[in-house]
Parts: structure tokens; C-alpha cells; sequence
């Protein structure tokens, strides 16, 4: 039995068979880490190689599998289907910055969790950055019966969930089907009991349960509508820094003050009083796109499989729950079509209905988020950066500003294969005011940009004035981008467009860089700009999706 699944049961017949293989390849590539080869993706699904160069194909087009050499590999654009879930869920926007603040008001790490039948899944992490760090992935699935949330979800089961768990402990007692977490058995045999004291106690305790040397408790946060759990709040530290039972008399109390904010934060009016989908269709155009993207990839091209994950992308916040006609309202596709899209997801666990509206489940995330949500910026950037290198054929880096803001660090470079290159490599510090990165980047803090007092003129062509040098940041946040000649070394010439983030903060720049014989001043603007704005464009695109629930580290 697949652990966390539902009873195997026949596929309806109204079932959208290519959506099923294409999601079993998404699950088999998350259970890799986002990484398989289109050999080991037809030994992990049983499909034919045929069926998954057809899948991978139309996963490409859609911008969620990023074809690199010989592997498929989950690109982060996959991320806005759990995106949708955790919309559509509310809790991360209304809990996460109560849980932050505990963490950093108890330096241990903080997660929320929400019930997936008899697993858990994180939606929140807060951690500390500690050389043995305690964090588990967003959309990580572990099993019930070893985490402290567990036992809380588990008050609220009926005879079936239990009769569930039962069947699967004794088909994989030792949770080999929960790759999250390392596999053991023989410790859990006392689960009904840990539950019913956690439901006469209203918290519950892990006491390495997970893994040696890993403690938590944990307290529910309960829907002021319903007064079920809506999710899990837990601290989690180490045996080094506490006993399970120090963890219960230290921090419970503090524990249960923080949840009795977020509870109070879920009774406000904007949260009680939800807010309802206007009906107003999305502006997906996705008829148009699966038309002509089957028209340039043939047969390669699965239109069914792109159209039933479009179906998940129609919830969202304020679109907890549909109908069949609002689906296909807010898809553009027929109601026929997004009523077997629905039917299939329904099957497969991914959306649940009832009174005639459906809702995403948790299960959701494990299509991708667990290893997508721990990308740092410089792997996002990295296949753009190889791409735009390509087109201008020239050497192309991302950078960030340093702690003081008087020094860019290089986080990621492609670079050319020239007899005379651009030498950089990553980790590299430059002064930020005589580098197109830095100017980029520096004029977003206009006017408060941290300049030097005496700038050091490093080439006969180095802008040193504070006046001069203020001005010259004026332009280049007037015009988008900037373009150093000679100021940083004689001969290097390089251009650099800004990196924003979803709240339009800049947090990044790309930069070309050349030899000035390369191209003159005009031919850098007229050809290598647009190329650099492309490639940045779908960088923050990327960067949007992978951020909207997280912070992205920049390194």
C-alpha cells in the first residue's frame, strides 16, 4: 500500500488517463529530489519511454519541468500549484508572521502543519540558522504517528481514518513510503494513547520520535467557525539545547500564548467574513495557448494533462471552494473538460467535494514543493543566466549587495569560452560603486544609498565625486539599467539590469560583461539590453512563484 493514499480503487471511467501519468511522473520526480533522467522517470512510473519524452515534453511547455542535457528537471514555475493550495488555505498569510515572531522571541524553530489523512504537511517553517539546524520541508509528508502535530489531527479522526492507518502501519511498518523522514519501527505502537492524552491535554510532545536528538511540542490552532484544528503550531529544538520534557516547561506556556494570537487573528471579520470569488474568469487564455502549443509540438503536446493542471491553478485565496461552473469559468475551458479534470483529482486525492463545491487538499504539495520551496536565488538564476550567456555570447553573473551595501558578491556566473574573458569567480567582492551590479542595485536605495566617503579611483575613468556618483545612480533608476565603461578596469565594459522581488524591493542584478572591442557602448544597449531584460523577466518571474509563501535566500 502507498503510504498516505487512498484505498486503491479502479479509476472512474470518465478519468483523464494522461493527467494521472502525468502527475505520477511529477510525484516520482519530487520523491528524486527534482531530478531524473528520462531512463530512471520510465523504471520509476512503469510508463513507456514514448509516454514520458510526451509528458516531459508538455511539462516543459508548461514551464514546470526545465529539460537540462539528459534530465527533467522540476523547475520552480511547478511551485504555483501548491501556491494555489496554500491561497486557497489562508493560514500561512494570516499565522506566519506570529510564528516568525516566536522563533525569534524563543530562538528555536517554529512550524505550523496541516492534517493530510494520516500524515502531516508543513505550510510554515521559521528556523534558526544554527550549525545543526531542525527544519523539514514545505509540503514534507511524515507519518502521523512520529511528529508531535500527529496525535492532535488524530482527535479528530473517524473509525475509517483509523481503520487507514491501521492498514498501512502493517503494510510498512517501518515507513520506507515517507522518504522525509529516515525509516523505523517498532516505537509507535502507543499512537491511540499519545492521541487520547493529547486530546485530554490539548498539546502533545515529540520525543525523538522523528529522528534521535529531535524534540517538539506542539499545540493546535483551532478554527473559531468550526472549533476543529485547523493547523498545528510547534517549537522544535534539539536534546543539546532541551529534554522533551524541558521543552513542555519552558516554552508550552509561551507556545500557548503565541497560538491564542493566531486564533484571535483568525476571529477578525476580514478573516470570518471570507472573501467570495466575484466569478470573474482568469485571464489564462488557456484554450489559445494548449491550441497552439499542440500546433508547434504535435503529438508531443498533451493537451488533457496541461488543461487538468490548469484546473488545480483556478483556486486560490478567496477561491477555497468551487463549483464545476465556476472551475471552468475561471479556466476558459469547456464545463465537460474541467469536470473530468476534477474527477481525476478527485481520484488521485488532490481535491476533495462536497455539497456540489470542490476544494484543493494538501496532497497538493507534494508535487514538486518539498525540494522546489529550498531553491535559493543563484539555482534559480543559474539555467537563465546559461541561457542569456548563450544568446550574447558573453559572460552573464547574478549578484547581491553585501551586509554594508559598499560591495557586491557574485552568487552565480556563466561564463564564455574566450581566449580573452571576463575573469570572475562566485564569491568574488567588487566595490558596488564602480560596477554596473552595484549601481543597479544601489540606486533602488536612492536617496539613502550607502556611497563611500572617498571613493577610490581605480581607472583614470572611475566616477569618485559623492555628487557625481548620486547622480549617475538618479539616471540609472530613471532608465532601468546600467552601463559601466572602463571605470572598474580599463578595457571591461559591462551592462546590469535589476532583479526584483514579488513586493518590488531589489534584492538581486544581472550583469553582462565584455571586452570593450566586443561591442561599442550603443551596440551594448541596442542588443545585449533587451536580451538581459528577458532573461531577468522570467528570473523574477520564477522568483515570484517560489517566493510568494517563503523568503527565497539570496544566497
Amino acid at each position: 500500500m502507498v503510504p498516505n493514499a487512498p484505498h486503491p480503487t479502479p479509476a472512474p471511467a470518465e478519468a483523464v488517463a494522461p493527467l494521472m501519468r502525468g502527475i505520477t511522473v511529477l510525484r516520482r520526480l519530487t520523491e528524486a529530489d527534482g531530478t531524473l533522467s528520462p531512463s530512471a522517470l520510465e523504471r520509476a512510473t512503469g510508463l513507456a519511454r514514448s509516454t514520458v519524452d510526451r509528458i516531459t515534453a508538455t511539462l516543459a511547455r508548461m514551464g514546470y519541468v526545465r529539460l537540462d542535457g539528459r534530465d527533467a528537471v522540476l523547475a520552480p514555475r511547478l511551485m504555483e500549484l501548491g501556491n494555489a493550495y496554500l491561497a486557497a488555505l489562508r493560514l500561512p498569510r494570516l499565522l506566519d508572521a506570529h510564528a516568525d515572531a516566536l522563533a525569534d522571541e524563543l530562538d528555536e524553530s517554529v512550524s505550523l502543519a496541516v492534517g493530510d489523512r494520516d500524515g502531516v504537511r508543513f505550510i510554515h517553517q521559521a528556523t534558526r540558522r544554527r550549525a545543526m539546524s531542525l527544519s523539514f520541508r514545505i509540503g514534507d509528508l511524515l507519518p502521523a504517528e512520529r511528529t508531535a502535530p500527529g496525535p492532535l489531527f488524530a482527535t479528530e479522526w473517524e473509525p475509517a481514518d483509523w481503520a487507514r492507518w491501521r492498514a498501512r502501519r502493517a503494510a510498512d511498518p517501518e515507513g520506507h513510503g515517507f522518504p522525509a523522514v529516515p525509516p523505523r519501527g517498532g516505537a509507535y505502537d502507543d499512537f491511540e494513547d499519545r492521541t487520547a492524552r493529547a486530546g485530554a491535554q490539548g498539546w502533545a510532545l515529540d520525543d525523538q520520535l522523528i529522528e534521535p536528538g529531535l524534540v517538539a511540542v506542539s499545540v493546535p490552532v483551532r478554527d473559531p467557525r468550526t472549533g476543529r484544528v485547523a493547523c498545528v503550531a510547534s517549537v522544535v529544538s534539539h536534546t543539546s539545547r532541551h529534554t522533551a520534557e524541558s521543552l513542555r516547561a519552558t516554552l508550552l506556556p509561551r507556545l500557548r500564548a503565541a497560538v491564542a494570537e493566531m486564533e484571535r487573528e483568525l476571529r477578525k471579520p476580514s478573516v470570518t467574513g471570507a472573501k467570495v470569488w466575484d466569478g470573474t474568469p482568469a485571464p489564462a487564455g488557456l484554450a489559445a495557448w494548449t491550441g497552439a502549443s499542440k500546433q508547434e509540438l504535435g503529438r508531443e503536446f498533451i493537451e488533457s494533462l496541461a488543461r487538468g493542471l490548469t484546473v488545480i491553478t483556478s483556486f486560490g485565496e478567496g477561491r477555497a471552494e468551487l463549483t464545476l461552473t465556476e472551475v471552468a469559468q475561471a479556466t476558459g475551458l469547456a464545463r465537460a473538460t474541467a469536470r473530468r479534470a476534477l474527477i481525476t483529482l478527485e481520484h488521485l486525492g488532490y481535491v476533495e467535494s462536497y455539497d456540489r463545491v470542490f476544494r484543493l487538499t494538501p496532497r497538493v504539495l507534494g508535487l514538486g514543493f518539498p525540494p522546489l520551496s529550498m531553491l535559493p536565488l543563484p539555482r534559480i538564476a543559474a539555467p537563465h543566466l546559461a541561457e542569456l550567456s548563450a544568446r550574447v555570447h558573453d559572460s552573464a553573473s547574478l549578484a547581491i549587495l553585501t551586509g554594508g551595501g559598499d560591495e557586491v558578491q557574485y552568487t552565480a556566473r556563466v561564463a564564455t569560452s574566450r581566449i580573452m574573458s571576463v575573469n570572475i569567480t562566485l564569491g568574488t567582492r567588487l566595490p558596488a560603486y564602480a560596477t554596473s551590479l552595484g549601481r543597479v542595485m544601489l540606486a533602488d536605495l536612492l536617496p539613502d544609498a550607502p556611497l563611500p566617503e572617498r571613493p577610490a579611483r581605480l581607472t583614470p575613468h572611475t566616477v569618485t565625486d559623492r555628487r557625481d556618483l548620486l547622480a549617475v545612480l538618479e539616471r540609472v533608476r530613471d532608465a532601468g539599467y546600467a552601463l559601466v565603461d572602463g571605470e572598474l578596469e580599463e578595457g571591461l565594459r559591462s551592462i546590469a539590469v535589476p532583479v526584483r522581488e514579488r513586493g518590488g524591493r531589489v534584492v538581486a542584478a544581472v550583469n553582462v560583461a565584455m571586452h570593450s572591442s566586443r561591442r561599442s557602448v550603443e551596440e551594448c544597449v541596442a542588443e545585449v539590453l533587451p536580451e538581459l531584460r528577458d532573461a531577468v523577466g522570467r528570473i523574477e518571474g520564477e522568483l515570484g512563484v517560489a517566493g510568494m509563501f517563503r523568503r527565497v535566500p539570496e544566497v
